[in-house]
């Protein structure tokens, strides 16, 4: 369990800013050159790679790294996502809570019959029709057709994707990843912050930038996916051979900024201990991040396209 405290954090920055941005990429960097080589390695065996992590993970950032590796390695590689498999909310095989809700966590939101038959087809070089999810509407819709070429490695994400009731027979032809953030941060006080507060962090960042929700309404979200992953996703991740530790040492002064108004919610809802090191970090210069890192996911100018 690697931990970084907030003044070893602000003292790098200090000392050099833009030294201690690059090095905190490279510790990811070297993670998914290992993972990338080992994945080339195995690409006649097993050209399906299944990417899974929890909420706020970096799973797609993720994704865009090791297929722009293997593409350098001459390794031909595209990637889909497994949410364009979820169902319509009007289609009765999804499963419900006790209250008639859907259970938007559930392997069951995806349509596994077609995912399974799609597996197959995309292991054997067969066409088939992609769906596309209208996330405005709530629809599964048709999208274009799709064919996995000659030596082409793909790329399947999604947070169910290490699920072998989920994904089926195909997890025979298939390396798994598991990305999550592993990284603990300690403030002055000595108290640690735990993971998936680092990775509640980013989607505060994100939600309230992109997607116009408040801190609030993150907060609830958040609080029903975490049990969604313990029901639903870290069960699964023992079926990866590659473990990834998306946390840049950075990130969470890069994040400050833009929380600075949700501090008095956080603490209302009992995460003092992310506050307190949201407090003692000094913020970095946001010109100083590279356009492809992680973080870029959740405080936006990334080069690539989410």
């Amino acid at each position: 369990m690697k931990v970084l405290s907030t003044v070893t954090m602000n003292r790098r920055a200090e000392e050099d800013a833009a030294d201690y941005i690059m090095q905190s990429e490279g510790h990811y960097f070297r993670q998914l050159i290992k993972t990338a080589l080992a994945l080339e390695e195995n690409s006649h065996d097993k050209p399906i790679i299944l990417l899974s992590g929890p909420s706020g993970s970096g799973k797609t950032t993720t994704a865009f790294r090791i297929r722009a590796l293997l593409q350098d390695m001459g390794v031909r590689t595209c990637a889909l996502s497994m949410d364009n498999y979820f169902l319509s909310t009007d289609d009765p095989r999804n499963e419900r809570e006790p209250d008639g809700s859907i259970d938007y966590e559930s392997p069951k939101r995806l349509d596994i019959d077609l995912l399974n038959e799609h597996m197959e087809k995309l292991f054997n070089g067969e066409e088939f029709t992609l769906p596309v999810f209208d996330f405005a509407n709530q629809r599964q819709l048709k999208g274009k057709t799709f064919r996995r070429r000659e030596h082409e490695m793909v790329i399947i994400e999604g947070i169910h994707a290490l699920n072998p009731k989920v994904t089926g027979d195909i997890s025979e032809h298939a390396s798994g990843i598991y990305v999550s953030v592993r990284t603990r941060v300690k403030s002055k006080n000595g108290k640690i912050v735990h993971p998936s507060k680092l990775r509640l962090m980013r989607r505060l960042v994100r939600d309230r930038l992109f997607r116009n929700r408040k801190a609030e309404q993150t907060l609830e979200f958040f609080e029903k996916v975490g049990i969604g992953e313990k029901k639903y996703i870290l069960p699964h991740k023992c079926y990866a051979e590659h473990n990834i530790d998306t946390f840049i040492a950075y990130e969470a002064a890069a994040c400050r900024n833009f929380l600075t108004d949700e501090i008095e919610v956080l603490e209302k809802a009992g995460y003092e201990d992310l506050t307190a090191i949201l407090k003692e970090l000094n913020a970095v210069d946001l010109d100083l991040i590279p356009s492809n890192s992680l973080v870029r996911e959740f405080v936006g100018g990334s080069s690539f396209d989410y």
